[in-house]
């Protein structure tokens, strides 16, 4: 038996797909966040966390990075600060290596890109929920 599928069912279908990918990266990017950045940043992504008031350099508010790029946002600056291939002085320069942090918690003897692989959709889930927090 042959199945085919109609434009407009294949389209619908799609748009189901992308729609449960988009808030399911969108929920992990917000886990991410609050677990390793809030506390500089702020839960409000506004740049006034607990550490806040001790950094010698304060904390962005990271819902203006498209107002500060002319209304576009910088989605690959924003993958390379976190993932440490652009240095930020306020994080030490660079920013504290999230993606080694992810990718040390996947990696195995077994499946040695598997930590590379995670680590990555993990960044990208963080900067897609940063992108969705823009003003």
């Amino acid at each position: 038996m042959r199945v085919t599928l109609q434009p407009l069912g294949l389209a619908a279908c799609l748009l189901a797909l992308a729609s449960a990918v988009s808030a399911q990266e969108g929920s992990i990017g917000k886990e991410l966040y609050e677990a390793h950045c809030a506390v500089c940043h702020g839960a409000d992504v506004r740049g006034d966390g607990d550490m806040a008031d001790l950094m010698k350099i304060p904390a962005i508010d990271l819902t203006r990075l498209a107002e500060a790029n002319d209304g576009v946002f910088p989605m690959l600056k924003v993958i390379h600060i976190i993932d440490g291939r652009t240095g930020v002085r306020a994080h030490g320069n660079p920013m504290p290596l999230f993606a080694n942090t992810f990718a040390a918690a996947r990696a195995s003897a077994a499946d040695p890109y598997g930590g590379v692989i995670a680590a990555r959709g993990k960044v990208l889930s963080l900067v897609l929920y940063l992108e969705s927090l823009q003003r």
